[in-house]
């Protein structure tokens, strides 16, 4: 997998919570032309796009302001775990508390609990901005 993409409209907040979040911003383009809305389906399109990169260079998210045509509201920021659609993206991390701590100063909020997987993980959801959930994972032992 190269990337998974998400479209915001708070393109500043966004970034700042997934730098938080450990991830390094790779790049930022405003992409145009008649060739990007052929390739989206769009009669044409202005977008701002943001690369993030995990820190060890696996894994990306390229976030998505749409300026023309203007973005479209979709599932609703506080939808549940069973709703269709992609429901969250997961993080390793080393010190849970720590990372819910630094996220909750961008406006975080737990969706449940953090729990414990056995003595394996402990596990929580976040609701970031714009209602994007992350999962974190800390492996114990």
């Amino acid at each position: 997998m190269d990337n998974v993409g998400i479209v915001v409209d708070d393109l500043e907040a966004v970034i700042a919570f997934f730098v938080e979040l450990g991830m390094e911003l790779e790049g930022r383009a405003l992409i145009e032309g008649r060739w990007a809305a052929r390739l989206v389906g769009l009669d044409d399109q202005r977008v701002d796009v943001a690369m993030m990169r995990c820190p060890d260079g696996h894994g990306r998210i390229e976030l998505a302001k749409y300026h023309m045509p203007k973005a479209i509201s979709g599932v609703p920021v506080d939808a549940a775990a069973n709703t269709l659609g992609i429901r969250r993206i997961m993080f390793a991390v080393d010190d849970i508390d720590d990372v819910i701590a630094r996220l909750r100063t961008h406006g975080a909020e737990l969706v449940g609990e953090v729990v414990q997987y056995k003595d394996v993980y402990r596990l929580c959801y976040i609701h970031g901005p714009e209602g994007i959930v992350v999962a974190l994972a800390e492996e114990l032992g």
